[in-house]
């Protein structure tokens, strides 16, 4: 490689992960095997493995915006998403700092919401204090939300159920202040495709995707975002990088291996070479 070589830069802005499912850490190795050098603001540390958040503990909000200002002035971001923020305290904080490093709908940096509002097995990662400030603070500098159907929920009060309600919900969330809207469908069951659904306003693209049997699907849903992350970071278009998001997450879960007691991760390990 090149000396002067500089790959570009994604920021999470995100919870550890103990067990290195999901997080931050699925965000880094993400953006990693996307090419993609990862920058991050911890924004929480979790006690954590398959069976569940068993605890965590919150960074200072001024840490977490602090992070996000030295790392945007000196390596610069060409892209950021967040993940878990943890309280209203934080996610003031974050919109603070995106705006000083221009990240955000229709400023320099694409700005990638990934709601996180609860963990996969059902613990609120926030109250309805956070709740309404993710809503109120980040939506409207969002340039694409990507919930999941239970955030959808928690969003909007609207329980989703078949692919007309996404459209349904995609028009409500849209309408909250995101440039667009990626609602992902891996939680609707019945339905034996994984079609996610991207929605800018005016015109829907389905994202249609194999559903795997597997129950170790741990990290999916920031797989997914981050991927999209990656993919702006790298100048794709949002409908080519949305692709690109669902490209790298059905591959991870096609991959996904059994860990621990209960829900194993999703993989990135079909992106590299096997070992001989």
């Amino acid at each position: 490689m090149a000396e002067n070589f500089s790959p570009p830069t994604a920021l999470t802005i995100a919870g550890s992960d103990s067990g290195g499912a999901a997080g931050l850490q699925a965000d880094l190795r993400t953006f990693l095997t996307c090419g993609v050098h990862g920058l991050v603001a911890v924004t929480a540390v979790t006690v954590q493995n398959t069976l569940g958040v068993h605890d965590r503990s919150d960074l200072p909000p001024h840490i977490v915006a602090g992070q996000i200002e030295a790392v945007s002035a000196d390596m610069g971001v060409n892209a950021a998403k967040t993940g878990m923020l943890a309280s209203a305290e934080i996610i003031r904080a974050v919109a603070a700092a995106c705006d000083k490093a221009e990240i955000g709908r229709d400023l320099k940096v694409p700005f990638v919401v990934d709601p996180v509002a609860a963990s996969m097995h059902g613990h609120p990662l926030f109250d309805d204090a956070g709740l309404a400030a993710l809503r109120d603070e980040l939506l409207p500098r969002a340039t694409v939300l990507t919930p999941n159907l239970d955030e959808v929920r928690l969003l909007t009060g609207m329980t989703v159920t078949n692919r007309d309600q996404m459209h349904q919900a995609a028009v409500v969330l849209q309408r909250l202040g995101p440039k667009y809207v990626l609602v992902k469908a891996g939680h609707l069951l019945e339905d034996p495709e994984c079609v996610d659904l991207l929605f800018d306003g005016s015109t829907f693209v389905e994202l249609p995707g194999p559903r795997y049997p597997t129950q170790h699907t741990h990290g999916a849903g920031d797989t997914m975002a981050s991927a999209l992350t990656a993919g702006l970071a790298k100048g794709m278009p949002m409908v080519e990088a949305a692709r690109y998001g669902k490209w790298f997450v059905q591959n991870a879960v096609e991959n996904s291996y059994p860990m621990g007691a209960k829900v194993g991760p999703v993989s990135a390990f079909w992106r590299l070479a096997p070992e001989r």
